[in-house]
C-alpha cells in the first residue's frame, strides 16, 4: 500500500475510533434520560433521552461517511473520496433539523395539554451528570476535530453542543415546574429547538463552502511569493484553489522565458509543485500551466 494511502488509513481510522467511542458514551446517557424519563412520567426528560439517541444516530452516519472517505482514488473518483465527509456532515446538519422540528411540535401540543411530571432529586442528578458528559464529549470532539481538519467530527461537536443546551433546557423546565410554572417548560424548549435549528445551519453553510469549490486559500500571494522564488519563473498569476482545508487543489499559471527549452519548462513546473506543497503541507495537487513570457521592446 502506498504511503500516502497509509496516512490516509490512520488518519480516518482515529476518527473512527473516537465517533465509536462517543457512540457508546451517547447510548449509555441517552438509556440513562428515557429510562428514568419513563419512571418518573417526565416527558421532557424521555423527549432529551431520544434527542441523546439522535447523537448516536449522527455518529453512526459520521462512521459511514468516514467509511467512504478513506477509500482510495480510482478510475471514478481521480480525485479522491475525502468530500465524502463533508457530504455526510449534510446528515448530521439534517437530523439536527429534524429534531428543531419535532421539540417545536411536541412544545406546541404541551402548551395545548399542559404534564406535570413527577420530579425529584434524582430527575435533577440524572440531568446534571448527563448533562457534564456531553460537555466533556463535545470539548474533547471540537479539539479533535480541529487537530484532524475532520468536518464530520467538528460537526458532530455542533451537534453534542445542541444537545447540551436541550438538556439544560429540561433542568430549567424541571426547576420552574417544581415552582408551579409547567407552562414555561414547553416556551423555553422551543427557543432550544430554534437554537438547534441555527447549528444546523452552521453545518450547511460550512459544507457547502467545500461542495461549491469556494477559494480555500484566500490570500493568493502567500502562493505567489512561493511560486516566485523558483529559478526561471518571470511572473504568476491565474491562481486558484479548491477542496477542503485538509485537502487543497491548487491550479495556476506561470510564465517563463518565451525561448525556453521544454525540458527546462518541465523541470520548472515539478520545482513549483514540490516548493508549493513544501510550502503549504495542506496541499496535495499543484497543476501548472507553463507559459511564455513576451519579450519587452527595446
Amino acid at each position: 500500500m502506498p504511503m500516502a494511502q497509509t496516512s490516509t488509513q490512520e488518519h480516518y481510522g482515529r476518527i473512527k475510533r473516537i465517533l465509536l467511542l462517543i457512540l457508546v458514551l451517547n447510548w449509555l446517557v441517552a438509556a440513562a434520560k428515557i429510562i428514568y424519563g419513563i419512571i418518573s412520567r417526565c416527558n421532557s426528560m424521555t423527549a432529551d433521552g431520544f434527542h441523546s439517541l439522535s447523537d448516536g444516530a449522527s455518529n453512526i452516519i459520521g462512521i459511514i461517511g468516514i467509511h467512504f472517505a478513506c477509500q482510495p482514488t480510482d478510475k471514478d473518483h481521480p480525485y479522491g473520496h475525502k468530500k465524502y465527509e463533508t457530504f455526510f456532515s449534510l446528515g448530521i446538519a439534517m437530523l439536527l433539523f429534524l429534531i428543531s422540528a419535532g421539540l417545536i411540535h411536541e412544545s406546541l401540543g404541551r402548551i395545548r395539554n399542559p404534564v406535570t411530571p413527577q420530579i425529584d432529586a434524582k430527575s435533577f442528578v440524572i440531568m446534571i451528570v448527563t448533562m457534564i458528559i456531553n460537555y466533556l464529549v463535545m470539548r474533547y470532539e471540537r479539539s479533535q476535530g480541529k487537530l484532524l481538519k475532520s468536518d464530520i467530527l467538528s460537526s458532530d461537536s455542533m451537534h453534542t453542543k445542541a444537545d447540551i443546551f436541550t438538556s439544560f433546557s429540561v433542568i430549567i423546565a424541571m426547576a420552574v415546574i417544581k415552582l408551579g410554572y409547567p407552562i414555561l417548560d414547553p416556551v423555553a424548549t422551543i427557543f432550544i429547538a430554534i437554537f438547534i435549528a441555527r447549528s444546523g445551519y452552521g453545518i450547511v453553510k460550512e459544507s457547502s463552502v467545500i461542495l461549491c469549490d469556494t477559494a480555500v486559500i484566500s490570500d493568493e500571494k502567500k502562493i505567489e511569493d512561493i511560486v516566485l522564488q523558483v529559478k526561471g519563473v518571470r511572473t504568476c498569476h491565474k491562481i486558484r484553489t479548491r477542496g477542503r482545508p485538509d485537502d487543497i487543489y491548487v491550479d495556476l499559471h506561470v510564465q517563463v522565458n518565451p525561448d525556453m527549452h521544454v525540458d527546462n519548462a518541465h523541470k520548472i513546473s515539478y520545482c513549483i509543485e514540490e516548493a508549493i506543497k513544501k510550502g503549504i503541507p495542506e496541499v496535495t495537487d499543484v497543476v501548472v500551466h507553463i507559459e511564455p513570457k513576451e519579450k519587452e521592446s527595446a
